[in-house]
């Protein structure tokens, strides 16, 4: 709603703007008062316009946006982590050994083995590699799931309450489809081997202290972080950087989050 003074500012600003049509020129010719004027009529009428165009929008169309945004989002982290060093070289997400090994690994590197354990941890990270793309269908499938009042929430939420959403929602089935995965991973390219086998000459030394770490566990734990690092980004970023839209929907829809 607008206020008086406001509706009157516009009167004047539409009066100065329709001087300004007559004589083909717009402000050029306008008094200093009317120019003024005009100027903040612009700015009215463009946020006027913009209200409008949120206002055209139906629960539908706002749910589909969110919906795609979503979809385009999870696709765009699965492309990055699922490939080769996707976690390995990025220093964000990448995935450090357990770090109740940081004893085993200072000891190894004292007698000359250390860079088995490095060489465990880099295997780590290709398990995880490896593991990520499973997610995407899951996503979807729980996106396409989403009643009106999550999409509501999410849309109206913070820019990472997509994210949080997924958290609470699709922790449990996500370990659950990606275990076996990182499982049979880290048993085909010899991590639990190399693990079982170090942690052997590890425990040959006098005097150690006792450690345990369950590797796969572990693995899997630290791939969903990244994946919900990475997500939590890409929902900001289609909210707020127009240059993120790739769709006429998400445009429209995310109009006003910028």
């Amino acid at each position: 709603m607008l206020s008086r003074g406001d509706e009157k500012l516009l009167r004047k600003s539409l009066c100065a703007l329709l001087i300004g049509v007559g004589l083909s020129t717009f402000p050029s010719v306008l008094t200093a008062e009317e120019t003024k004027w005009w100027e903040r009529g612009k700015s009215l009428l463009g946020g006027l316009f913009t209200e409008k165009q949120v206002q055209s929008l139906s629960t539908g169309e706002i749910a589909d946006g969110l919906k795609e945004a979503l979809r385009v989002g999870t696709e765009n982290v699965v492309q990055q982590l699922g490939k080769v060093d996707g976690f390995n070289a990025d220093k964000a997400i990448h995935i450090p050994l357990p770090a109740q090994l940081a004893v085993v690994q200072s000891t190894l590197d004292k007698i000359g083995m250390g860079s088995a354990l490095r060489d465990i941890e880099a295997k780590l990270n290709h398990a995880a590699e490896e593991a990520t793309p499973q997610a995407k269908t899951l996503f979807w499938s729980a996106i396409k799931e989403m009643s009106i009042d999550d999409v509501k929430r999410i849309y109206n939420g913070a820019d990472d309450a997509a994210t949080s959403y997924f958290k609470e929602k699709m922790n449990a089935p996500l370990k659950a489809a990606m275990q076996p995965i990182i499982d049979q991973r880290l048993s085909e390219i010899g991590v639990l081997q190399a693990y079982n086998n170090v942690m052997g000459r590890y425990q040959s030394i006098p005097f150690v202290p006792d450690v345990q770490a369950d590797i796969s566990n572990y693995t899997l734990d630290k791939c969903l972080d990244g994946i919900f690092h990475y997500l939590a980004i890409e929902e900001a970023a289609i909210r707020k950087d127009p240059l993120k839209r790739s769709t006429e929907l998400l445009r429209r829809v995310f109009a006003s989050k910028s």
